[in-house]
């Protein structure tokens, strides 16, 4: 399929697809998406998997522990956990009690789980941004620019501003808009305790926990429909243009051989794939929302066997999939996913040259990083195209949401207490 243009895939006005949602907003929208032919699906299947007991997404079935010891980070590896703080302490004092107890969680509350990325609100936790005053959703987003690299706040502004832009295409601005994204805390902001925040709505979901100087941002999914903003006061956006590019390059640049056994399905919708392989929302991806515990065997070629030319591809997207970790973190984290490159696996799926549509996977005990073109949901493209993706980056063995280092603290503060 061509990317000449994601203009060429835009519903008419009075398609039923858009149509029938003008003058919905999310509320609205979220009883609504029960009854979707398209979302009332997921929604059922999803409601399966949440809230069960939080174990962590593993290989085989079996938690691996000991891979993520509470450590004292090294000086120029600390999280920026003073500046995330400051700005959630200025959140807070901006807020009534009554919305301080609706933005703010326990640290195992079951509602850190119940992120998800569709346009449609299934779950209502914490503030949504788009009816706040103006001045508490920039201080919202204020903590969460204190927690991330320059570069990672952009990209997610960026896919939130997307948003807005489809929301205006499609003539649904009360459905998707700059700000249709929900808020929240867990635990009380502390310089030496854990706690974190989380931000999720459509094609933009992320999970912080920060505990002293350690922080795991994880579940993460980022993604775009359309990839650019090509009209209006934001025009000129791009995002993963580059991760996009150095997957092609690495595919092509594997041994023939490799090459062959990295392909899981040469087909993004193979008639191969075994039934439930190819979902309708999450498509491709398997670490996706409502996904915390599932199982995902290992696929493709070990990472151990390629070329050396070919790790230097895998670490610009290794690199470029975490850089929304600040610099401190963002080291620490490339260095523990490099640390476990002999247990590192590499799936594709899809084709590789030219602009074809495709799905990857990076998979080792730490570290889960998908990438997957999808067909459309507010584009009429019914084959997968680069102008729509989806990524999902996930800490597996039991450390998304930071689970594992929250454990290990409560077990050293029981014993302090002991």
């Amino acid at each position: 399929m061509s990317t000449s243009s994601f203009r060429d895939y835009l519903f008419t006005p009075d398609h039923p697809r858009v149509a029938k949602l003008r003058g919905l907003d999310a509320r609205s929208y979220a009883e609504a998406a029960k009854d979707d032919s398209f979302a009332g699906p997921m929604i059922e299947g999803w409601k399966k998997l949440y809230p069960a007991p939080f174990v962590g997404v593993t290989s085989d079935g079996v938690l691996r522990e000991g891979l993520f010891p509470v450590a004292q980070a090294l000086p120029d590896e600390e999280a920026p956990s003073s500046d995330m703080v400051t700005a959630a302490e200025k959140l807070l004092a901006l807020l009534p009690s009554s919305e301080q107890e609706r933005l703010s969680y326990a640290m195992d509350a079951r509602e850190w789980q119940s992120w998800a990325n569709p346009e449609f609100m299934q779950h209502d936790t914490g503030l949504r941004l788009d009816e706040l005053e103006p001045a508490v959703r920039d201080a919202a987003l204020a903590v969460v620019e204190a927690s991330l690299s320059p570069e990672g706040y952009t990209l997610a502004r960026s896919l939130m501003r997307i948003n807005g832009f489809l929301g205006e295409l499609v003539e649904l601005p009360l459905l998707m808009n700059e700000y249709s994204y929900n808020f929240a805390l867990y635990g009380s902001p502390s310089e030496t305790k854990p706690w974190g925040w989380q931000l999720f709505g459509h094609h933009v979901a992320l999970n912080c926990m920060v505990s002293g100087g350690q922080m795991v941002v994880s579940p993460v999914f980022l993604g775009a429909e359309p990839d650019i903003i090509d009209d209006g006061p934001h025009q000129g956006v791009k995002v993963f243009k580059e991760r996009i590019q150095w997957g092609r390059e690495l595919m092509a640049a594997l041994p023939v051989s490799l090459r062959s056994e990295a392909i899981v399905f040469e087909h993004m919708q193979d008639p191969a794939m075994p039934e439930g392989r190819l979902h309708p929302g999450d498509e491709r991806h398997l670490a996706g929302c409502f996904q915390d515990n599932r199982v995902i065997p290992y696929e493709g070629v070990p990472v151990s066997s390629m070329p050396t030319a070919t790790v230097a591809l895998l670490d610009k997207i290794v690199a470029d999939s975490i850089a929304y970790l600040p610099a401190g973190p963002r080291a620490a984290r490339f260095r523990e996913i490099q640390e476990h490159y002999e247990e590192t696996w590499f799936s594709w799926i899809g084709g590789w040259e030219g602009d074809a549509a495709f799905y990857h996977r990076i998979q080792s005990p730490v570290v889960i990083l998908e990438l997957d073109h999808h067909t459309g949901v507010f584009l009429d493209n019914d084959t997968p195209a680069p102008f729509h993706m989806h990524t999902v980056v996930r800490t597996p063995n039991g450390n998304d949401y930071g689970r594992a280092l929250v454990r290990q603290a409560a077990l050293r503060a029981e014993g302090t207490e002991k």
